[in-house]
């Protein structure tokens, strides 16, 4: 065969295949859906944050007897990362929640994470500060304190009696 007519084959090989993969159907292959709820302890009255990516749509929702539902929003323009957040009732007894993550309307993909309801509230105040210090950290700290005081005391006494020049 001359080198002409095998350039010609594969020139038509080259048409078919690119014809017969125009004509196949084509499939977008989305990951399945990840998605998170941050804290996943929280007390009644308490707030959620709810994210999902991976969806490859522009809504979604998340949904549990211990917020209800809550629509989400894109975070970016290409809607790879659907958030929202949610207050706990503050009815809600301890246990676990089922929180039913859905991409777009209903019927689409769905993921269930677990939310904690626990009794009590946050930490407010020190925010525990106090908690794990030993009176001898706390006694150091104070003389260390007392000792800075009485040098800028010390310090600026000095200067009003010598003045300079």
């Amino acid at each position: 065969m001359s080198p002409t007519r095998n350039r010609h084959r594969l020139i038509g090989l080259a048409a078919a295949t690119l014809v017969a993969a125009a004509a196949s159907p084509v499939t977008l292959a989305h990951a399945a859906p990840s998605a998170t709820v941050s804290p996943v302890s929280v007390a009644p009255g308490g707030r959620v944050a709810l994210n999902i990516t991976g969806c490859g749509t522009k809504t979604g929702r998340a949904t549990s007897r211990a917020f209800g539902d809550v629509q989400l929003t894109p975070g970016n323009l290409e809607a790879s990362n659907l958030f929202g957040g949610a207050t706990v009732y503050n009815n809600t007894p301890n246990g676990s929640y089922p929180v039913t993550f859905e991409c777009g309307g209903t019927g689409g993909q769905q993921i269930t994470l677990s939310l904690n309801v626990t009794s009590g509230a946050a930490r407010g105040g020190l925010g525990g500060s106090t908690d794990s210090m030993s009176r001898g950290e706390i006694a150091i700290g104070g003389s260390l304190v007392a000792a800075s005081l009485g040098a800028g005391v010390w310090i600026i006494r000095r200067r009003r009696t010598h003045p300079s020049a």
